[in-house]
């Protein structure tokens, strides 16, 4: 049987570092400013390359003097020379010339760019020379994992104008069309709700969020910097975005003011995120990072017949809505492990049933990965030591009723449950703690 050698990135929770590309802002709102407390809220250490230097305050830019473009090199070259920089945004560049030269140093770079296209302050003022929308254009967007514009950016990268969703999808499908992914936000429209854009191989997701009072000053620097920092952490670009927009939400919501003009958005409203928010963020974090050592390293042939599936549940899980998996599974597709959508709470189907029995008998077992075992599987098991059950049944996949008869037989939970499935045949469903312990015990068979 291949050798599945697991490293530790599942478990990792070691620091990642992240840079900014931005202007400073003088009143600390937005930035460079915003973004390095918005990456350190959530762990992330920020490094930062100072492009332009504002006089700004919550009710005007009074002036914007610009870096010059060989000391934004500089500054880059000395980051990336002696950093491991996970992910990278960039803000305000202000002139075509540093964007180039952004464009110029980041783009062999394997570390994904995000690019928060900033031309106005909130307040209505230019953050930008004349020329800057083309070079992000044809310059920097090209080299760029993801670009998050408002409606006004979205208009002048697209030539798009945008009054219907029609209008917000084609300007997404513009911006894109060199192959980054677009998200296009939604506060500058007219709404009750809004609504935000995800534009991702050629595909949509949309996102509805009820309207605040205010976006705040420096909203669309933290939301692309939470999402540089999910990035950073080894998120993918939807789960990124998903959960930096419920971040986002929340700092809206907790702005204040600092200044006689508009409030500030709160950077580090994260750090006060309910515990079971987070708890909730780090089952995702864990199954996303689990997927990719599946992708990367599993076997082929212990896929069972529809893919493979990691659940794993939050703490104190009550129903399928608190399970986690890999939605649409890891299949393979022309011989290859594919992860086929992000880890999301509500799709584990059957797995979410089996998960929340085994919990009440233990609630410290909340994960399950299902694997089709070779003819050797429950022997190698029994050699190391681990105790498989055999549920006997025929036809039906395991469901909870089925894992509560089980358990019943016996004093613990068990290791494995060995499970006859008419559809996918014989399948072995993996329990443990979290997704590091049930991939160390099939790593211990491999």
């Amino acid at each position: 049987m291949i050798k599945m050698t697991l490293s530790k990135r599942a478990g990792d929770a070691g620091m990642k570092t992240a840079l900014t590309i931005a202007g400073s802002d003088s009143v600390g709102g937005a930035g460079i400013q915003a973004d390095v407390k918005a990456m350190a809220s959530m762990g992330v250490h920020a490094t930062a390359v100072v492009t332009a230097v504002t006089a700004q305050n919550t009710r005007k830019v009074g002036g914007v003097f610009p870096v010059p473009e060989g000391f934004v090199r500089e500054q880059l070259e000395s980051v990336l020379s002696d950093c491991r920089v996970e992910a990278a945004k960039t803000g305000m560049l202000y002139s075509a010339g540093i964007a180039r030269t952004v464009a110029d140093v980041m783009g062999d770079r394997d570390a994904p760019l995000v690019v928060d296209p900033v031309m106005v302050a909130t307040v209505g003022d230019s953050l930008s020379e004349d020329g800057l929308a083309r070079s992000l254009k044809e310059d920097l967007i090209p080299v760029c994992a993801l670009v998050t514009p408002n409606r006004q950016e979205a208009e002048a990268l697209s030539g798009v104008r945008i009054s219907t969703e029609d209008d917000a999808m084609l300007a997404c499908e513009v911006i894109g069309k060199q192959g980054s992914a677009v998200l296009l936000k939604g506060g500058h429209f007219d709404s009750k709700n809004v609504v935000d854009y995800l534009y991702l191989s050629s595909e949509f997701t949309v996102m509805k969020r009820p309207r605040l009072n205010s976006a705040g000053h420096g909203s669309g620097c933290v939301l692309s910097s939470y999402i540089t920092a999910n990035l950073a952490k080894g998120l993918d670009i939807i789960n990124s975005v998903l959960r930096s927009r419920d971040m986002i939400q929340r700092s809206i919501e907790t702005q204040y003011a600092v200044g006689k003009g508009g409030p500030v958005v709160n950077p580090v409203a994260t750090v006060s995120f309910p515990k079971e928010d987070s708890d909730r963020f780090g089952v995702l974090d864990a199954l996303n990072a689990a997927a990719e050592e599946i992708v990367d390293r599993f076997p082929n042939s212990l896929v069972p017949k529809h893919g493979v599936n990691i659940a794993y549940a939050a703490k104190d899980a009550s129903g399928p809505e608190d399970v986690a998996a890999i939605e649409g599974k890891i299949a393979l597709r022309n011989g290859r492990l594919v992860k086929n959508g992000p880890a999301k709470f509500g799709a584990a189907g059957h797995m979410s049933f089996i998960l929340l029995e085994v919990m009440k008998r233990d609630p410290g077992i909340r994960c399950v990965i299902s694997i089709g075992p070779a003819d050797d599987t429950l022997d190698l098991f029994e050699e190391v030591g681990m105790n498989v059950m055999l549920s006997g049944r025929k036809g039906n996949p395991l469901w909870g009723a089925a894992t509560k008869s089980l358990l019943e037989r016996t004093k613990g939970v068990p290791d494995a449950i060995s499970d006859n499935d008419r559809k996918n045949g014989r399948t072995v469903k993996i329990l443990g703690k979290d997704p590091s312990e049930v991939l160390s015990k099939l790593n211990s068979i491999l």
